[in-house]
This record gives structure tokens, C-alpha cells and sequence, in this order.
């Protein structure tokens, strides 16, 4: 395999990191171009100057001076700024852009990465949420590869190249449960967001760990199998699947099914997408089945996880009420995760905020961006109503 440049937008995160542990394991196969994140500043300097990076983007510009100082005397070259996030990830000396910003955030430099025909390793969720029909037109206009790397997702995709060609009749996407699988709905309304960060399975940041608990999450990733792989919604089966071994499964037209299976690992569907086609080795926790003994799998409750519900019925209307969801989730677990809003407030916040957006059928990508600032303002202005109830 070439040695492939690699640009990581959100480095600083979860996927970020690992991401990095990845490169860790094979020195001589990448080469880092650009790391971007937005706060944290001093684990980024550590990052570049452990692997010799050669551009570093702060997003906050208020951090500038701090890594500027922090990279003095290093090769590394210091910018700040969404702008040059943009303008980086789209340089000719970037081969892979790893898209794994936190949010809306990351749709912008996404597009940018996307029209300059870079291959995208995406593991940002919103990108497609958001501007799903958008994003994937500009990838078709420009040659931009977009490989997945959510674990259901390259799941998926490992699946359909195993069928050569056959189109699947059904997708079936496995979900965790989260922490409140067996709840009890009064019980799961009584819920704190330390209770609802104790993920069983999965070592994630903060919002996705909140998302995984509602099961917004599970409906996010709908939405993105739904353009990823062109596949109608009402093709895409949710299943509940507690051991997170089944990382989702394709089937066809004759009831066979393809299952792509491998230990809670991200590192492994990261790696995927860095090396697609190829395949490295890499030293994380192999299967035994013989100590898995069963597996497990059950209908999702959508009485006890509304949010997931909210999802389904945003990407049947379509237009830019999957956008309008998403930043009124965005705002609604932000204030969840500061104590400012109840578990079950979240789902509110985003029906109210569905209703309350003008609708577009047909937005353009400036839309977009108009509809997340309005709905985010609703939110927002819900939650504050909320608090003032109490």
C-alpha cells in the first residue's frame, strides 16, 4: 500500500484518537498533514509534535497564541479558524480526510474535503443528518469517495462487498440498547447524565454517549444508511443487539443474510477506511466464540426511546426537518449535560422544535446553515422556558 496523507479533522475526540492509535500501528504507511479541533489546545500540540504534523488548526481563534507558543521552534505550521480548516482539508497534499468534527460542525469542512475530491473517512453523523441528499450529490459531482466509519455503517458496507453486486432486500442496523436497555420508563425519566454516560459497551465522548442513550443515535444512523447506501427507510430494520459483537447485517432477496462481526473496537472500522481495500493487521481483541456463547437481539421500544421514533418520522418528512432535529438535539443534550433539562425533556425539545420549523422540501446547502441557527434558537429558548417551569 502508498503511503497516504491524511488529514484529521476533530483529532482531539474519540474517533480523533483513536484514529491516531491506528496510525500508531502502521508509521509507515500515513503521514499526518493537518490535525484540527477546536478547544483543546495542548492535546493537540502533544499530537503534532508526536507525529511530526505538519499543519495544526485550532478552531477557537482565542487559543492561537497558546499552541503558537506551545509549537515554537517545532516545523509545524499554526493556524486558527473554520476557514482554514476548510481551506487545509481541501490541499492537494491531503489524500484521506478523516471527518470526525463533533457535530453540525463538521458539515462545512466535510463539503470543503468533498468538492476538492478528497477520499472521506466519515464519522461524523451530523454531515448526513443535516444535508444527507446534499452531501451525497457533491460526492457523486466530484469523485469524492465516502467511506464510513461508524461501526454499523462500515459494517454494512464490508457486508455489500461481500455480496458482489447483490442488491439487499433489507438492512438491518444493531444498536447497543445504552445504559437504560431494561429500564423502566419512570425509572429512565429520573435519569442523570452520569447515569446515562455509563455506556456499557463503548468508550465515547460525552453528546454521542447521551445520543446513544436516548437512541437518537440509532435513528441518526438510519438517516445516514439511508443515503449512504440508497436504500429506502423503510428498508432499514433497527435490532437491538446487547453484546455489540453483530455490527450490522445485510439481507437479500433469498433470506440469506450477511452479518460483519469483530469485538467493540472502533479502531477496527477506522482502520478500514485508512487502508480500503486493504486489510492490516491490527492489535486489537479478536473473537472467541466459544466465550461469547449467545447472542442476542430484540425489537427496539419506541414508547421508552422516543427520540429514535423523532428520527424516523424526520427522514419521512425529509426536506430540512432532519436538520432542524439535529440541532435541536444538539442544544437539548448540551443543556442535559449541564443539569439544565431532564432525560426525557431531550425528545420534547426536538418534537416541539420539528413542529415549529418553517418547512423546505428542497433546501440548499445556505438553508441548511439557516435552519440549524433558527432551530437551535427555539431550543434553546425551550430549555430556557423549562428551567423557568421548575
Amino acid at each position: 500500500m502508498e503511503k497516504r496523507r491524511l488529514a484529521i479533522l476533530g483529532s482531539t475526540g474519540s474517533i480523533g484518537r483513536q484514529t491516531l492509535e491506528v496510525v500508531r500501528e502502521h508509521r509507515d504507511l500515513f503521514e499526518i498533514e493537518l490535525l484540527a479541533c477546536r478547544d483543546n489546545w495542548e492535546m493537540l500540540a502533544r499530537q503534532a509534535v508526536e507525529f511530526d504534523v505538519n499543519n495544526v488548526v485550532i478552531g477557537n481563534d482565542s487559543w492561537y497564541r497558546d499552541i503558537s507558543e506551545a509549537l515554537d521552534g517545532t516545523d509545524t505550521k499554526v493556524f486558527a479558524g473554520m476557514d482554514s480548516i476548510c481551506a487545509l482539508a481541501a490541499s492537494e497534499r491531503v489524500d484521506i480526510v478523516v471527518a470526525s468534527m463533533m457535530g453540525f460542525s463538521g458539515l462545512k469542512p466535510a463539503v470543503a474535503a468533498i468538492k476538492a475530491g478528497k477520499v472521506i473517512a466519515l464519522a461524523n453523523k451530523e454531515t448526513l443528518v443535516a444535508a444527507g441528499s446534499i452531501v451525497m450529490g457533491l460526492a457523486r459531482e466530484f469523485n469524492a469517495p465516502v467511506l464510513p466509519v461508524d461501526s454499523e455503517h462500515s459494517a454494512i458496507f464490508q457486508c455489500l462487498l461481500a455480496a458482489q453486486g447483490n442488491k439487499p432486500s433489507r438492512i438491518h442496523l444493531t444498536a447497543s440498547g445504552g445504559p437504560f436497555r431494561t429500564w423502566e420508563k419512570d425509572r429512565i425519566a429520573r435519569a442523570t447524565k452520569d447515569m446515562a454516560l455509563r455506556h456499557p459497551n463503548w468508550n465515547m465522548g460525552a453528546k454521542i454517549t447521551i445520543d446513544s442513550a436516548t437512541m437518537m443515535n440509532k435513528g441518526f444512523e438510519v438517516i445516514e444508511a439511508k443515503w449512504l447506501f440508497d436504500t429506502p427507510v423503510s428498508r432499514i430494520n433497527v435490532l437491538v443487539h446487547p453484546e455489540s459483537i453483530v455490527h450490522s447485517m445485510v439481507e437479500f432477496e433469498d433470506g440469506a443474510v450477511i452479518a460483519q462481526m469483530a469485538s467493540p473496537d472502533m479502531r477496527e472500522p477506522i482502520q478500514f477506511a485508512l487502508t480500503f481495500p486493504e486489510r492490516l493487521p491490527l492489535g486489537n481483541k479478536k473473537l472467541d466464540f466459544a466465550a461469547l456463547g449467545s447472542l442476542s437481539f430484540f425489537a427496539p421500544d419506541f414508547d421508552r426511546f422516543p427520540a429514535l421514533g423523532l428520527a424516523f418520522k424526520a427522514i419521512g418528512k425529509g426536506g430540512n426537518v432532519p436538520c432542524a432535529m439535529n440541532a435541536a438535539n444538539e442544544s437539548a443534550v448540551a443543556a442535559f449535560l449541564h443539569d439544565r433539562i431532564g432525560f426525557y425533556d431531550i425528545p420534547d425539545i426536538v418534537a416541539g422544535c420539528m413542529e415549529r420549523i418553517p418547512f423546505l422540501a428542497s433546501p440548499s446547502l445556505e438553508d441548511i446553515f439557516d435552519t440549524d441557527k433558527e432551530a437551535r434558537l427555539l431550543a434553546d429558548g425551550m430549555v430556557t422556558e423549562l428551567e423557568r417551569s421548575r
